[in-house]
């Protein structure tokens, strides 16, 4: 037989060998962390869409002009620790996303955080489970490279400040063609 036929006739063998094997087998070559990463990948440009549709519509409502939007002078909560703020636009954001970042943090148990955050990591509205945690700045490095990001997606692994060790999965947020901030999943593979 020619070496040439011989060749082909082992890339047959193994290449039926190898779909037999799989199929009893399963995906072998899957990666679950990259596999949740496409998941919160897809939830987060599903999220932002939603949230950028709600502060747009604050803004063309005239509930909130666009210069109260991209508020950034914020103003110190008394007697919080860590220390919390208030801006011209927080409360109007508290009632306008609170239940879309909610509804994406239920889709899985490996998900922490569900959030939108202003350029300079200011949380004006936490998920229902972490309220604790929102009117605070996360302006750390993970924080503000979330916050400041305008590449379609930007996945960080780090440590947070409760201790626990996980990624974060952010998009950017536009309002009006401008960039707000980000919406930031915090998630385990």
């Amino acid at each position: 037989m020619p070496p040439l036929n011989r060749l082909l006739k082992y890339l047959a063998v193994s290449l039926a060998a190898f779909l037999f094997i799989s199929s009893w087998v399963g995906p072998i070559l899957a990666d679950p962390a990259s596999d949740m990463e496409g998941k919160v990948k897809v939830w987060a440009m599903e999220c932002q869409a939603e949230v950028a549709s709600q502060l747009e519509l604050l803004v063309s409502s005239g509930k909130l002009s666009i210069q109260q939007m991209f508020d950034t002078f914020y103003v110190p909560i008394p007697n919080t620790t860590p220390q919390k703020f208030r801006t011209q636009y927080d409360a109007f954001i508290d009632q306008a996303i609170q239940q879309i970042l909610d509804k994406y943090l239920a889709k899985d148990s490996r998900l922490f955080f569900v959030v939108a955050v202003d350029r300079n990591g200011y949380l004006p509205t936490h998920n229902a489970r972490s309220q604790d945690r929102s009117k605070r700045l996360f302006n750390d490095r993970t924080g503000l490279a979330a916050a400041r990001n305008t590449e379609p997606c930007l996945v960080q692994k780090y440590a947070r400040d409760t201790g626990e060790t996980i990624y974060d999965l952010s998009v950017p947020l536009f309002v009006h063609k401008r960039h707000w901030g980000a919406i930031r999943f915090g998630y385990q593979p």
